[in-house]
């Protein structure tokens, strides 16, 4: 056992001091089996939450009726959450009432995945009931009980399935995968916030190019906000490995496979919930994008697009055209850093300069004459010096 884990013990031990049983439980177990990086651990425990707030001085209450409570012990936060089972589920979403138990294992029941089923005491053993830890050695994503169940209890699970298969590169179980074809439609119940969480780690795992074809042949895809539409935009998007690629780039990707129109880039990506930041910058890149695919870097188009679109413009049109993903790029960015300025406010000249040379009134000539010297002075026609700026523009105006 090692950290996180080791800094929680005893706080492992304080409950179990008190009465009641503790474990690590979820994904924390799942990443220890599988040697990947640890970031948060959660603890489940047979003491109810006001149980545990008795124990605790320091205690938030997050989530008390689904029985979860936060504990700040020895300088760092951990959610403790009481060993539940679950009512019928609502719309595929939530549970219509949740109990809290004093049973390790019926807990366990109700989680999706078997490698997800895993608990871990204080000392290092693990209580597997359902076998996650065989699942994790064969590399297999299979539902604690029947597939159907788990997915008509929480349709998100079957997205999380694919996602799981896309991080991991684990192999789908077949009742599992049969499923996930049955049930997919149960996804429309879902929310969007909820599926962009998954769909977003999915275009990022390392098995990605896979879990989007996971995600055309079971026709998840069809649920997916604004997706419907574009069965062979995906299929063309599967034939190549994006593993390289970054979110931003991937979804830049992904619109131009899809080949949606400009005029509808916005709204489709408004479909999916991103923020307007994210949005803003994927559309900035689409159009880079797609001027790349017709012309070469001049340095107007660098000094425009700016040293972050470059560097992804070029790695999706390398990628685009079956070259090294980073090819040329280094000598980009080399091109880039010549730029005599690399934004407008670097201009050595402002509007009241202007308004003083040519004594003439505010308007829009003054933004054009503003134009005119940004451009002069990326293509070197003019140095960016106050002086020397003003006597171009004044040969300029004379001619």
């Amino acid at each position: 056992m090692n950290e996180p884990f080791l800094s929680a013990v005893p706080l492992l031990t304080k409950i179990e001091d008190e009465g009641f049983e503790a474990y690590f439980v979820g994904g924390s177990v799942r990443d220890l089996l599988l040697g990947r990086d640890i970031a948060d651990i959660d603890i489940a425990t047979s003491a109810t939450p006001q149980e545990i707030q008795a124990i605790f001085p320091k205690t938030i209450d997050v989530g008390v009726e689904h029985g979860t409570i936060v504990v700040l012990f020895s300088g760092k936060t951990y959610e403790v959450t009481t060993f539940r089972t679950e009512a019928e589920y609502e719309d595929c979403r939530r549970p219509s009432e949740v109990q809290f138990i004093r049973s390790l294992e019926e807990d366990l029941k109700r989680r999706d995945f078997t490698m997800n089923a895993i608990a871990m005491d204080k000392r290092g053993q693990f209580i597997d009931p359902f076998h996650g830890k065989r699942a994790i050695e064969n590399r297999v994503i299979q539902t604690v009980g029947k597939a159907e169940e788990r997915f008509s209890e929480d349709a998100l699970r079957m997205m999380r399935a694919v996602r799981f298969f896309s991080q991991l590169n684990f192999q789908i179980e077949t009742t599992t995968r049969a499923a996930l074809i049955q049930y997919a439609h149960l996804l429309k119940h879902i929310s969007t916030e909820r599926k962009l969480i998954e769909f977003e780690k999915l275009l990022v795992g390392k098995n990605r190019k896979h879990a989007l074809e996971m995600l055309h042949e079971t026709r998840l895809y069809m649920y997916l906000p604004g997706m419907a539409p574009y069965s062979e935009g995906l299929t063309r998007m599967c034939k190549y490995d994006t593993t390289s690629l970054t979110i931003e780039e991937m979804w830049a990707f992904l619109i131009y496979q899809l080949r949606i129109n400009n005029d509808e880039i916005n709204s489709f990506l408004k479909t999916w919930k991103l923020p307007v930041k994210k949005i803003k910058k994927i559309i900035h890149l689409v159009k880079w994008l797609m001027i790349r695919l017709k012309i070469d870097w001049t340095d107007e188009a660098l000094y425009k697009a700016g040293m972050n679109t470059i560097f992804s413009t070029e790695r999706i049109y390398n990628l685009l055209h079956n070259q090294e993903i980073d090819s040329r790029i280094d000598r980009l960015l080399e091109q880039y850093e010549t730029l005599p300025i690399k934004q407008r406010s670097e201009l050595n000249v402002t509007g009241n300069d202007l308004l003083d040379w040519f004594q003439k009134k505010q308007g829009p000539w003054i933004r054009e004459k503003i134009e005119m010297v940004e451009k002069a002075v990326i293509h070197r026609k003019v140095s960016n010096h106050n002086q020397s700026i003003r006597e171009w523009l004044i040969e300029c105006n004379q001619n």
